[in-house]
């Protein structure tokens, strides 16, 4: 037990310094290592989303003072998925369906971990179609809720392939976008189930966290790197999501 109360902050960590280097908030990999801990479903979802609000506001302010945030780009995409993530953070889903859920969540964050590992460069960027983008923040937003991920998993990969962004926009969009969908998802949470980790365990979790995300995003607002560890951090996601598919 001992062990578990000492690995899982320092893993959460090491998670929010790799994920907040990319502009993204780390939810994927705290419900890896969450699961790999074998916490039940109902700490998981609020955990990820509160230290996902935490990590990515940090985020968010270190890069929009780094002029790598787009108001054009973020609102289409956060006018839908806020509201769904809101609904999607209310429902409570069985264990039997939402293990089998987020362990496709987690296999599908490592296979965007894996190529994400290799840098993206983007000549010339493409205006976004509203309606597409409409239609794309709804979806994401829901998912987000449903899972307590923040969404940035789903859309950093859709702006770097389509062509909508380059690197440092991207995380700098999707920062943001973590943000508002986290607070939604929780919010959506806490109107419907009121319940939430130990408060010892959430502070000290938080603190790891939050430790992690001023470093990574110090980083990652600057400069992108740690292609090899990000490798290493998606191997840890696929084997957390097999287990929530197998197990």
């Amino acid at each position: 037990m001992l062990i578990a109360e000492i690995a899982v902050p320092i893993s959460f960590f090491l998670t929010a310094m790799l994920y907040s280097s990319v502009g993204h908030g780390g939810a994927s990999g705290y419900l890896a290592v969450m699961a790999l801990a074998g916490f039940a479903p109902g700490i998981m979802k609020p955990t990820a989303l509160i230290i996902n609000i935490l990590v990515s506001t940090i985020g968010t302010v270190r890069f929009y003072r780094s002029n790598c945030f787009s108001w054009k780009l973020f609102l289409p995409f956060a006018l839908t998925s806020v509201p769904f993530a809101f609904f999607g953070g209310g429902l409570s889903l069985p264990a039997t369906i939402y293990r089998p859920i987020v362990g496709v969540v987690l296999l599908y964050a490592a296979f965007q971990l894996f190529r994400s590992a290799t840098r993206h460069t983007v000549v010339q960027t493409k205006s976004v179609p509203l309606l597409l983008a409409l239609a794309l923040g709804s979806g994401i937003g829901l998912l987000s809720g449903l899972t307590g991920i923040g969404g940035g998993i789903f859309l950093s990969p859709l702006l770097l392939l389509i062509g909508w962004a380059d690197a440092r926009q991207t995380a700098g969009v999707s920062a943001a976008f973590i943000l508002v969908n986290s607070i939604a998802g929780i919010g959506g949470h806490l109107s419907v189930i009121s319940t939430l980790p130990p408060i010892p365990s959430l502070l000290a979790w938080s603190v790891a966290g939050v430790a992690g995300g001023l470093i990574g995003s110090a980083h990652g607002s600057r400069r992108f790197s740690n292609f090899t560890l990000l490798r290493i951090l998606a191997v840890v996601l696929v084997i957390a999501g097999f287990k929530f598919l197998i197990f």
